[in-house]
């Protein structure tokens, strides 16, 4: 998907399209998906799960009973609103689920104030992200032309264009190189775990813009190397898991 305007609702609604059909990027999907099922299991049935950008995502075949949310109104999700500005009561939600989001907000410290507010006490954030390793630096910097990935950025974007305008770094930025910052800025908010991980697939799905680098069939053997060279995912991982809690 070459000279497209990613800020339009119709590109999102192409790239639904394409995740499905492509086997590597929806196989990916589901994986992450599951990363956010298994955070689930100590919650009762009157659990409230929300999902922020839900974009061109299927996360609904996953965990049918999340609210799906983004920016600007498109065919699978239930609200329109900005992270900035939840429109949920105080200590109302258990989960909230980010999968490529963060690195997109314009104003991190605004999101952040509305998730401790929104969030119930013991609830939490799983957000898969962009991770600043050896290899993921360099396949960002190099072949995600889209989306920069400046390691020396501050925390708010230049713009507030929901998708054109984001840095990929911003996850390490806050939650690594500032750590500090973060914690004190809201020391509600208890970073519990950053897992980095996912090395290979998504670059051999060549993501929504370039056709599949291997046939579908590949996919479980791609899986087992993952797993083969998991102890180098800290220079090798393309994402991060990271886990916040509320206390």
């Amino acid at each position: 998907m070459k000279d497209v305007d990613l800020d339009d609702p119709k590109t999102t609604v192409i790239r639904i399209k394409i995740i499905k059909e492509k086997v590597y990027l929806r196989n990916l999907y589901t994986s992450f998906y599951k990363i956010f099922k298994n955070s689930l299991s100590n919650l009762t049935r009157d659990r409230k799960l929300v999902e922020l950008g839900s974009g061109a995502g299927f996360i609904k075949d996953v965990i049918p009973d999340v609210v799906t949310s983004d920016v600007f109104k498109i065919p699978n999700i239930d609200l329109v609103f900005s992270a900035s500005r939840m429109p949920f009561k105080n200590n109302s939600v258990d989960r909230f689920f980010i999968l490529n989001v963060i690195h997109h907000i314009q104003n991190p410290e605004s999101f952040f104030n509305e998730l401790n507010r929104c969030l119930k006490r013991g609830g939490k954030l799983i957000a898969i992200e962009p991770a600043n390793t050896s290899w993921g630096r360099f396949i960002y910097k190099n072949f995600h032309k889209d989306e920069r990935f400046d390691t020396r950025g501050g925390w708010n974007l230049r713009s507030n264009k929901p998708l054109s305008d984001a840095n990929g770094a911003m996850p390490w930025i806050i939650f690594v190189r500032d750590r500090r910052k973060f914690e004190k800025l809201f020391p509600h908010l208890k970073i519990l775990r950053i897992q980095t991980h996912t090395p290979f697939k998504y670059i051999i799905s060549g993501g929504v813009s370039f056709r599949e680098f291997l046939p579908g069939w590949t996919y479980p053997l791609i899986d087992l190397i993952e797993k083969l060279v998991s102890p180098l995912n800290n220079y090798l991982g393309m994402f991060y898991t990271i886990e916040i809690e509320k206390n």
